[in-house]
């Protein structure tokens, strides 16, 4: 059999559908697993040489083109490639685990006898371009893209743990990174300003918990990054600013300690890999999209939050009830 995956992004997203991929790979490991996928997310799934200990490989979806110059030359010739590219594959079943119109319409494309998805996908249009729509099951995303994937297949799968690919380049970065452990995390970033924790928060859990751990960095997408540069700031030099691309972040984070964030993809990476953290929770329900692994996990709510997937510019009431000494106390029972 030769499966594709649709999940374009982002992190999170790609994180919480690996479990059921991983599931499948243990399952049926002589089928080809296949994946369309943002080239921001490709150190997700496969190492530089494109080799993956889940997916046999990657197809790119350039959505930032795509959406930045939709009527262009460029654009057009993007998408007729990977049509191009995934036709040729000629895939036995395709898997939308995204549900969005664009998902919908990319595994169409490939033209495979049969393109499965939700019945209720996150934009209804993309229920079109199924051949099979397919009840969702499950409380969590982890568990819903398990049952997705095998009601497709026919084969009963559970979330397994899921295993990144190794970078020599990001993890020989990574160690020149690392001054000293135990090593704290703290990632200010979120999709939406609602599920952002104030930054002068996480500065004071810097500055709180300096003596309980040797090195303390803040995630940053760039050496621009405003939210982590305000973190390093209101921490009176008890945290520094690293930033990193994807790879060198999965890297990184295989070297972390201890991790404090919201609901991102940084996050997400923590739990995947395993590393002790305290999540920080607002609008967002962490019943269904909170950190998935093996690691210890301590995850606040304020009972003031209202579940809401509106990207709003202000900070959930209750997340912003979440005080620095709650987060500390929490970090030092993972201690």
């Amino acid at each position: 059999m030769k499966i594709l995956i649709v999940r374009v992004g982002a992190m999170g997203d790609v994180l919480h559908a690996l479990p059921g991929v991983a599931a499948l790979r243990i399952a049926r490991p002589d089928w080809q697993i296949d994946w369309v996928v943002n080239p921001r997310w490709v150190p997700l799934l496969v190492d530089a040489q494109g080799t993956g200990p889940i997916v046999n490989r990657v197809h790119l979806a350039e959505t930032k083109l795509w959406s930045k110059s939709p009527v262009s030359a460029a654009t057009l010739r993007s998408i007729l490639e990977l049509r191009r590219v995934l036709r040729r594959e000629r895939y036995d079943l395709v898997v939308d685990m995204q549900g969005t119109l664009r998902s919908g319409v990319i595994g169409w494309m490939a033209g495979a006898p049969q393109v499965a998805g939700y019945g209720d996908p996150r934009e209804r249009l993309a229920a079109w371009f199924y051949s099979r729509r397919i009840e969702r099951k499950g409380t969590h995303v982890v568990e819903q893209g398990a049952a997705l994937l095998g009601q497709a297949t026919g084969i009963e799968l559970s979330p397994a743990e899921v295993v990144l690919p190794r970078d020599p380049v990001a993890e020989a970065w990574a160690e020149e990174a690392v001054r000293s452990r135990p090593l704290l995390m703290l990632d200010p970033g979120a999709g939406w300003r609602g599920k952002q924790w104030p930054t002068e928060r996480f500065g004071e859990v810097a500055r709180e918990t300096r003596f309980k751990v040797s090195d303390c960095v803040v995630n940053a997408s760039s050496i621009n990054d405003v939210l982590a540069a305000r973190v390093v700031s209101a921490s009176d030099g008890a945290a520094r600013m690293i930033p990193c691309n994807v790879a060198q972040l999965v890297a990184l984070m295989r070297r972390v300690d201890l991790f404090v964030g919201g609901d991102s993809g940084p996050l997400h990476l923590a739990a995947a890999q395993a590393v002790p953290l305290v999540a920080l929770f607002g609008a967002t329900d962490p019943a269904r999209n909170g950190p998935w692994g093996p690691g210890a996990k301590t995850i606040l709510r304020d009972p003031a939050s209202r579940t809401s997937y509106k990207r709003v510019g202000t900070v959930d009431a209750g997340l912003a009830n979440i005080q620095a000494n709650t987060v500390i106390e929490a970090l030092s029972r993972l201690i």
